[in-house]
């Protein structure tokens, strides 16, 4: 008994409270109850929209309940030939226009292994722009099946201190290829960023005509 009480003796602060690793399988029989055990950094579902030819998708009160909005996209398909974009807002979604600093750089294999490659595209960043970011190059809306699908992050949007940090990932079809994009950047404000939106870009880097997306599903998360 005097080897127990010690062991666990070296688990024990002065002040009495049990250290981390004085739980575990072999130090707990069982427990029926355990009370005010903090969340910690878990994801929260928010809400998720799907799309039915919808000119964008946008998801309104972001506030300091979360450092860090997650979002996933999946089976996102354009009516036309487009980007897949992203913009904010700071006055809860009458206006999406928040000045942007980003980066874009994508790699790209095609199905009949003809063609791969690896670059930074500078057609598709904004330097100190307004309009909407694009995510992934433009997917192929005369294929049924083409689509994008991915994950963004837009950390401390309700900051006044700091401009907000957001970064994307996302795999597309467009036409033969297989494209993996990646974007980071900064919305240039000390504003709070209290919504967001998602569209089908046309133009820009896109070259492409904009339009509704016709299918996809978007969801948003918080991190505590």
């Amino acid at each position: 008994m005097g080897a127990i009480t010690r062991a666990a003796a070296n688990n024990v602060t002065t002040g009495g409270l049990i250290l981390p690793a004085g739980i575990n399988d072999a130090s707990v029989a069982s427990i029926t109850e355990l009370a005010q055990v903090s969340a910690g950094d878990g994801i929260t579902l928010i809400s998720s929209q799907t799309a039915s030819a919808s000119a964008s998708i946008s998801f309104t009160g972001l506030d300091n309940t979360y450092r860090t909005y997650y979002f996933t996209y999946s089976n996102i398909h354009t009516q036309s030939d487009s980007d897949f974009s992203v913009n904010f807002s700071i006055d809860n979604g009458s206006n999406y226009n928040v000045t942007k600093t980003t980066t874009f750089f994508r790699a790209y294999h095609r199905e009949d292994d003809s063609q791969t490659g690896l670059g930074y595209l500078t057609g598709y960043d904004l330097a100190q722009g307004t309009s909407e970011q694009s995510l992934g190059l433009n997917t192929d809306s005369g294929a049924s099946d083409s689509c994008i699908s991915g994950r963004f992050w837009l950390f401390n949007p309700s900051s006044t201190t700091y401009v907000k940090h957001f970064l994307s990932q996302s795999s597309g079809e467009s036409g033969t290829y297989a494209i993996n994009s990646f974007v980071a950047g900064y919305g240039n404000t000390t504003s709070a960023i209290n919504a967001i939106t998602f569209k089908a870009k046309g133009g820009g880097g896109a070259g492409g005509a904009g339009g509704n997306i016709d299918d996809g599903t978007i969801t948003m998360y918080g991190i505590a």
